[in-house]
């Protein structure tokens, strides 16, 4: 069996609204149905794990009852951080299989690129989506800056994507400011990352800007 780690629990502060950005409603539905609808037309029967805030768990039960009605899905709260809310998310991991980690605020994941992400997860442990940068960067220091080479860089995204032995190794690690992602820690218990190409529209929704982009990538779709 495969899994899907939904990240549910972030509070939405740039968003400026009193509700995390995940539940607002995004052209009629809320955000967290979109990415979740993706991955059950992917794998019907995959196993959708939703990690929340605790103050919002019997709201998000209702919501996705209403939206997927025969749909078993396993709930846990998350903790204060992206690593400890991976961490709560594996607990519900019965058994060997692939896992897909998630951000809910990233409601334009497509069939293409989780087929990706799984491919390379079952070649080589892990997949990583990333996209080019297209701006110049500069690199600030205690004189100025300096410009860098952009070809470098690469923007990652997420369903980051693993094998469940090796995440579940990776996160018996203490836990570190260096683990910004997924990747990361499985980087730090010394496996390599594996890139697959991401997909541009594969917006994080974070700031209201975003919230306007994303309701054209809707409307658009």
């Amino acid at each position: 069996m495969n899994y899907a780690i939904i990240l549910a629990g972030g509070k939405g502060q740039r968003m400026e609204s009193d509700r995390p950005k995940q539940f607002m409603l995004l052209q009629g539905r809320p955000v967290i149905v979109y990415s979740i609808d993706c991955f059950l037309r992917f794998q019907k029967d995959i196993q959708l794990i939703i990690v929340h805030p605790s103050e919002f768990e019997q709201e998000i039960r209702l919501m996705l009852n209403k939206y997927f009605p025969s749909n078993n899905f396993k709930f846990i709260e998350g903790g204060d951080t992206r690593f400890q809310s991976v961490k709560q998310g594996l607990k519900c991991v019965e058994k060997e299989g692939i896992v897909f980690i998630h951000d809910a605020a990233r409601p334009f994941i497509d069939s293409h690129l989780l087929n990706r992400c799984l491919e390379q997860a079952l070649h080589h442990g892990n997949a990583i989506p990333a996209i080019r940068v297209k701006d110049s960067l500069r690199k600030t220091h205690r004189k100025g800056s300096e410009a860098v080479d952009r070809n470098l860089f690469l923007v990652i995204q997420t369903p980051q994507t693993f094998q469940y032995n090796i995440l579940q190794k990776s996160f018996e690690q203490t836990e570190s400011t260096s683990f910004t992602d997924d990747a990361s820690v499985i980087e730090k218990a010394g496996y390599t990352i594996h890139i697959v190409e991401g997909l541009e529209k594969n917006i994080k929704i974070t700031t209201p800007f975003d919230w306007l982009l994303a309701a054209c990538i809707v409307h658009e779709n």
